[in-house]
């Protein structure tokens, strides 16, 4: 899993996205250049990871195509990277889904779901595999030791929990088992395909796959052109980017790096998520405490927004409808500059997805992750370590900062209510996980939390867990929660929420 670990496949990613930025910056024939990028990411002749080298710069032509917002090329007509590549020689290129793609060529077809008895099977007397088993589908076999017979096994897992030696294993796709609204399934030849009319597009599959089999587009390439161009390009950064470029580098020292690139102004993401909480406080207090409404949700994560109003769309209405700090933020930033195209930095590939629909696209011109930014800044030598330019920005309270953690969204939000509504008694609920979210929905769904304010957050530890960050997600969150504790200002103005963006 990535989770901000530096695996291979990590590595590999970061390889690709360097030199696509290189590219962007620096290439003179970029045809020539994009089709040797494989050949950068495997140099030598001997293969690392896989059975050929042909394969691996199979694999890292698939991951440059992706890398450049274009589809993969169809498995019956292998082609060159580039094909198509003029469809996203722009900047002015959105994303288009599927957003989450696997390369078919890197997936190694691992079981869907099966217990397997491993040599670890002492052939014991007890037998409790057997005696536990409702189908009869443990036997013993030749050599005494049990034998699981596929065709009857029920996939209960009594076997596996009954046996004293842990020498029955459960085999489950690792991509399969990190979604939470199981999207992940087999394609004709046993490979993991998605099934995108229930995908949210949250990442958790593509950094839990040891494989690198999936991958998601990036605008990495066309967000450089617009610099290049000269374009008014501006920057709102998440607040969960604090700590992900070093643990000395603060939000001054990135401010400075970002305008080193050519960003023209450079804005926190937080000062959207003021607003929002502000919001969804006001809601709270003359909603969901008048019985107006039963629950409320919040409205910033987008997999989770997606989560309930396909598979739960009663709850459709009950979603707060303030705009998530991203999309606020981008407006506010339009309302003052109004030439300006904004990107979106953050750690999370759903707001990929977010940034696709209708309503959006005049708000956000790109998005990318913690991962594709640490990219530009190594392909154009700047290492944030080193780097002694400082800038300052201000521009939230530690209530929004706050919202780069699981709780940290309810938690602001319940803080304006207790401070501007001190009368009203709020009821908090938070979920983190596509799974755990679901259950929390089934519970609202059956009125089991009226009253309630509900945070959703489809990665586990919330927004620093999310599928583009460069750092742990337990380093992350401290970060975040110690540059909470060190804002000046703590909560948001009350009448925040009555600002109306367009």
């Amino acid at each position: 899993m990535n989770k901000g670990f530096e695996t291979n496949v990590v590595r590999i990613r970061r390889k690709v996205f360097v030199e696509i930025a290189r590219v962007a910056y620096e290439s003179k024939n970029l045809v020539s250049d994009i089709e040797a990028i494989p050949y950068k990411i495997t140099p030598s002749e001997i293969p690392r990871y896989r059975e050929s080298v042909y394969r691996e710069r199979a694999i890292a032509s698939e991951r440059v195509r992706l890398a450049l917002g274009m589809s993969l090329n169809p498995q019956d007509r292998p082609s060159h990277i580039t094909n198509g590549l003029e469809s996203s020689n722009i900047s002015d290129k959105y994303y288009e889904p599927p957003l989450m793609q696997v390369i078919p060529s890197a997936c190694a077809k691992c079981e869907e779901n099966m217990y397997a008895v491993t040599d670890m099977c002492r052939a014991c007397v007890a037998r409790y595999c057997i005696n536990v088993c409702p189908k009869d589908a443990v036997t013993v076999g030749k050599d005494g030791r049990a034998e699981i017979i596929q065709d009857k096994c029920i996939k209960c897992g009594k076997c596996k929990a009954s046996c004293p030696y842990e020498a029955i294993i459960h085999k489950i796709r690792p991509c399969a088992e990190a979604c939470g609204v199981r999207a992940i399934r087999n394609d004709s030849l046993g490979r993991a395909e998605i099934n995108t009319d229930i995908c949210v597009a949250c990442g958790q599959c593509m950094i839990s796959c040891p494989f690198g089999a999936i991958a998601d587009k990036s605008q990495i390439y066309q967000l450089i052109q617009a610099i290049k161009k000269g374009d008014e390009v501006v920057a709102e950064v998440a607040p969960a980017i604090i700590g992900q470029f070093g643990p000395n580098v603060s939000l001054w020292k990135i401010n400075a790096a970002l305008k080193e690139l050519g960003f023209k102004e450079v804005f926190e993401v937080a000062q959207g998520a003021d607003v929002g909480a502000a919001t969804e406080a006001h809601h709270y207090a003359t909603e969901v405490a008048t019985g107006e409404l039963p629950f409320l949700l919040t409205s910033c994560c987008p997999s989770w927004s997606m989560l309930a109003k396909t598979q739960f769309p009663e709850t459709i209405d009950k979603i707060s409808n303030a705009l998530t700090p991203m999309v606020a933020t981008a407006r506010s930033i339009k309302q003052k500059m109004p030439n300006a195209r904004v990107v979106f930095i953050g750690p999370c590939a759903a707001k990929k997805l977010e940034a696709m629909r209708r309503t959006v696209r005049s708000d956000v011109d790109f998005v990318i992750t913690f991962e594709e930014l640490a990219a530009i800044f190594e392909a154009r030598g700047i290492d944030l370590s080193k780097f002694d330019k400082e800038e300052p920005i201000h521009d939230a309270s530690g209530a929004g900062r706050g919202y780069g953690v699981a709780g940290g969204v309810a938690s602001a939000i319940e803080g304006c209510i207790r401070e501007y509504y001190p009368d009203v008694e709020v009821k908090i609920e938070h979920a983190e996980g596509l799974a755990d979210c679901k259950k929390v929905l089934l519970l609202a769904k059956a009125g089991k939390k009226n009253g309630c304010l509900i945070e959703g957050m489809a990665c586990p530890g919330g927004c620093v867990a999310g599928a583009g960050v460069n750092i742990p997600v337990e380093k992350g969150a401290s970060e975040v929660k110690k540059f909470v504790n060190d804002s000046t200002k703590k909560l948001p103005e009350k009448d925040l929420y009555e600002i109306k963006l367009p």
